[in-house]
């Protein structure tokens, strides 16, 4: 019962967070862990947040392409991003979540996420210096006071992305 209750008091604080960003406020960052790395997606590209759901296996698709989910009575496309970037797939674990991306973007897509590590605001990261070459998905690198590094998603760009919306092989 208290997971319950604390997975509402999340949606909740994020909710408050994307009210305060439409105000004008500070733009906070929503950190998340796809394989061994850190990622940031802008909470104006986050539908929802929610514990994965039973997927089922869409046959003759790329392996990174984890199936289909029923979220409220709605299909959404399950991508576990680890797999698509190259890593290992993500293990099916109580951490694990599905990342819903905004419905303004007309996909019903969710990315399978490893975890979810909170809230990060700008002040928090310093952009790091271009690296090299990144994907076309990714926004900007950055570095928090740790050290550790982030990729920061450019949503829309990966949801236009012929790799990402070519899912069958």
């Amino acid at each position: 019962m208290s997971d319950r209750l604390s997975l509402r008091e999340y949606q909740r604080k994020l909710s408050a967070r994307l009210v305060n960003l439409e105000a004008g406020q500070a733009a906070s960052k929503l950190g998340v862990q796809i394989g061994k790395a850190g990622w940031l997606v802008d909470l104006v590209d986050a539908g929802e947040v929610i514990p994965v759901p039973p997927i089922t296996p869409v046959p003759l698709t790329h392996a990174w392409f984890a199936g289909v989910a029923n979220i409220r009575g709605n299909l959404y496309s399950v991508v576990d991003f680890a797999a698509f970037l190259g890593a290992a797939p993500s293990a099916p674990t109580e951490t694990a979540r599905l990342l819903l991306l905004h419905s303004k973007y007309r996909v019903s897509a969710a990315l399978l996420v490893e975890r979810v590590l909170g809230m990060h605001g700008s002040e928090q990261l310093q952009h790091r210096r271009d690296t090299g070459k990144m994907a076309p998905w990714v926004r900007a690198e950055y570095t928090d006071s740790s050290g550790k590094a982030w990729h920061e998603l450019d949503v829309p760009k990966l949801v236009q992305h012929p790799d990402f919306l070519n899912v069958g092989i």
